[in-house]
């Protein structure tokens, strides 16, 4: 067999590793043995314990809990085993250079363990994400859900390597953070543009204002998202133009989501002729409000408005010059337009058979 090298040699040597035998007896070694058997026993216990906890958890509904639950199953085994070992050797007989390696190595285990830990919790907010796209229709890109987890595990990598380096091995990080902040910034300049759709795509999945499929108003233009991207968003207007708008300009301008009202409110204003007698002018109301009694009149389902019923209105509103102003208003659930297309067109028939049945004329129809 070869020798070992000198240099090794000689860093045995000063460590005095030879002479570990010789001051430890027998029941130190095994104590040293029986403590690190009971760690690993305890740690792998642990983990079944965590890991059927977790599941329990998860048939409950309490799919967080049973993340963080199990995002511990790994830091402590690692943990128990560290106390395991740090228990034997704390018995064990050993030169103060070998001593403070020992140290030093216990402490970076114990770092791992916090650390391991810190980097597993990513996958709660990476949950949180998929959960948030999966509410919004698939409408966010996965590359936005996978870009934050990869950064957020990038962040606690860099941030694990300075807290080893500063904590374990004594090594001075403040060069180390003015390069990174120098580094960064220069980052940040090139990127900016990327950074703003970036943040905006993050505003949008967070406020969650539209889904794919919705109608929206937004940056001057009406139509259906078809698609929510990394860097913009894609309307199909209604004259089938698809238009890309970037997230950044979505997310700070005003969005009117059609898609979401509870009911369509539909105003109609009509002009009667002046010369139209009071009498006329009875009955034509009175035909009205029959119009806007019938049962099915607001849609197959009663419109409701923040919460409160919203029944027609037929008035006469006003007078306007030498013609009377007559006003109706109604609401109409549920808000899809090809239903409430078709219901608006029948209305209007009812209404002008009504104006005509009662024999009055109207100056200026005003229909909105």
């Amino acid at each position: 067999m070869a020798a070992p090298a000198p240099e090794i040699s000689s860093f045995l040597k000063n460590l005095h590793v030879d002479s570990l035998w010789v001051e430890n007896d027998v029941t130190a070694c095994l104590v040293l043995l029986a403590a690190v058997a009971v760690g690993l026993m305890a740690g792998w216990l642990s983990t079944w314990f965590l890991r059927r906890l977790a599941q329990r958890d998860e048939a409950r509904g309490r799919t967080g809990r049973a993340q963080i639950v199990r995002d511990l199953a790994g830091p402590a085994r690692l943990a128990l085993f560290t106390v395991g070992l740090a228990a034997g050797l704390a018995y064990f007989r050993m030169s103060q250079p070998l001593h403070e390696i020992v140290s030093k190595t216990l402490r970076l285990l114990g770092t791992i363990v916090a650390l391991w830990y810190a980097y597993n919790l990513v996958d709660i907010i990476e949950a949180a994400m998929r959960r948030l796209r999966r509410g919004a229709g698939a409408g966010m890109d996965r590359q936005v859900v996978l870009l934050v987890s990869r950064s957020l595990r990038v962040f606690v990598l860099v941030i694990a390597a300075l807290v080893i380096a500063e904590s374990v091995f004594e090594q001075a990080i403040g060069p180390w953070l003015t390069g990174l902040g120098i580094a960064g910034l220069a980052v940040s300049l090139a990127a900016q543009d990327s950074l703003k759709q970036f943040f905006g795509s993050i505003a949008i999945l967070l406020d969650r204002a539209f889904h794919i499929g919705d109608e929206i108003i937004a940056c001057g233009y009406d139509g259906t998202i078809e698609d929510i991207g990394f860097r913009s968003t894609k309307i199909r207007t209604a004259a089938g133009h698809l238009v890309t708008i970037p997230n950044a300009n979505l997310a700070n301008n005003p969005i009117e989501n059609v898609s979401r009202r509870a009911a369509v409110r539909r105003v109609i204003t009509l002009l009667v002729a002046g010369r139209t007698p009071a009498e006329k002018l009875h009955e034509a109301l009175r035909a009205l409000q029959d119009v806007f009694a019938q049962e099915d009149i607001c849609g197959p389902v009663r419109p409701v408005v923040d919460g409160v019923a919203c029944p027609p209105q037929v008035q006469l509103e006003d007078i306007q010059g030498s013609d009377f102003r007559l006003s109706i208003s109604y609401w109409y659930a549920p808000a899809t337009d090809p239903d409430y297309a078709a219901h608006a067109e029948r209305v209007t028939f009812q209404i002008i058979t009504a104006l005509q049945q009662a024999g009055v004329e109207l100056a200026q129809p005003l229909l909105k």
